[in-house]
């Protein structure tokens, strides 16, 4: 057999065989335990996707949540706010209403206890005028007696120097 260009066909199905061992075997060898592998790596990077994605969902259903009982609570800060303030200005109103009436009490007592004491200072001074004025007339009395023209010489005589 004369072959053309000196191919030898028995070694290349030699060389077909070997490659096809060679392929198989490395094929069973590497080939299928790392894509195996591979696989096996995916699912598990698939599956912690999967798990995070949860676990965000879950997070922000949560934060909405929290959101809603902060907003809640905002409102309900701001009612228990006014209260307290409603409360506070009615106990000040209260206070103030408490203090005129004490007050105008104070005044009250003051005023009755100024006129007591301008009656008793009246009646003191009509008391010390009256006796004054006994006190004055028994001295005149007194003096008219010893000598009633000398002391009216002495009245006549004081009353025109008090004039000068």
């Amino acid at each position: 057999m004369n072959i053309p260009l000196n191919i030898d066909w028995q070694q290349i199905l030699l060389h077909l065989f070997n490659f096809g061992i060679l392929t198989g075997g490395l094929y069973l060898l590497l080939y299928k335990p790392i894509k195996a592998f591979m696989d096996k790596r995916t699912a598990y990077y698939k599956d912690m996707e999967a798990a995070a994605q949860a676990k965000l969902a879950e997070a922000e259903n949560v934060k909405e949540q929290y959101d809603e009982k902060l907003a809640g609570a905002d409102e309900e800060i701001a009612v228990k706010k006014k209260e307290t303030m409603a409360k506070a200005n009615d106990e000040a109103e209260k206070q103030l209403q408490d203090a005129k009436a004490q007050a105008e009490k104070y005044m009250q007592n003051a005023r009755e206890d100024m006129a007591r004491e301008h009656d008793r200072i009246l009646e003191e001074s009509k008391k010390e005028v009256a006796e004054l004025a006994v006190e004055a007339t028994r001295k005149l009395l007194a003096q008219t007696a010893k000598d009633p023209y000398e002391s009216f010489l002495q009245n006549v005589d004081g009353g025109a120097a008090d004039e000068h």
